[in-house]
């Protein structure tokens, strides 16, 4: 794929990403969901206030926003099911992947205000099909074992996300060692040390947007999943 054909790819991945999901949801229901609970856009806050099934729609659509174009731009590229993509249009894909994740967190719809990152992430991980789908998968599991035990989403997300980068590189070596038909050694290595420091970054970043989080579970105020909705007021 041509260098231009990428930037429209990546500038797709940011505008699929920057539609602010939670938001409309609100808007919907006649309220500002940023004027309730923790104020984020995000799928664990709106959750909070509308409930579970709010949540699984907003969850969905952040999903979908980093799945849809990730998975899209490899396809159209030619990587999607290859282990060891050319190193550049490796390092491109990666693009399309930060793209999607940071329109959620900065959208320009809302002042460059989004949220945190977590449901788009993990889709934009399993868009790019396969050389960081397994180990998107094992952070969920991450997610979901932290969840059951301590019944904080915040807390699942920032184990979950903490774990992505080790996960990349495990995943990286296990390729490696397993050696699948057509993969490139050369090549396998650096989209997985890539991938690895690409993912550090945005582990960090989406943890500290969540430090309001942190400080909250170390007061012992923040809500556990399943905790009673907030009632909406009137924007």
């Amino acid at each position: 794929m041509t260098a231009t054909l990428w930037l429209i790819a990546i500038a797709v991945g940011f505008l699929f990403g920057s539609f602010p999901t939670g938001y409309m949801i609100g808007r919907a229901r006649g309220v500002d969901i940023r004027k309730l609970g923790s104020g984020n856009i995000g799928a664990t806050n709106v959750g909070r206030v509308f409930g579970r099934r709010a949540w699984l729609l907003c969850f969905s659509g952040d999903f979908l926003k980093g799945f849809v174009p990730v998975l899209g731009a490899g396809v159209f590229a030619g990587l999607a099911g290859k282990w060891s993509p050319p190193p550049d249009q490796a390092a491109l894909w990666c693009c399309v992947l930060a793209a999607a994740i940071l329109g959620h967190m900065f959208t320009p719809w809302l002042g460059f205000k989004g949220g945190k990152g977590v449901a788009t992430a993990l889709g934009s991980l399993l868009g790019f099909f396969p050389l960081i789908t397994f180990a998107g998968l094992a952070a969920l599991g991450v997610f979901v074992l932290v969840l059951k035990t301590s019944r904080y989403v915040s807390l699942a997300s920032i184990c979950a996300t903490a774990c992505l980068p080790v996960f990349v590189l495990v995943q990286t070596g296990l390729t490696l060692w397993l050696r699948p038909a057509g993969m490139e050694i050369a090549r396998a290595t650096s989209a997985g040390l890539w991938l690895a420091g690409l993912t550090a970054i945005l582990s960090a970043m989406m943890i500290w947007r969540h430090r309001a989080n942190i400080a909250r579970i170390r007061a012992g105020t923040e809500p556990k999943a399943g905790s009673t909705p907030a009632a909406p007021a009137a924007a």
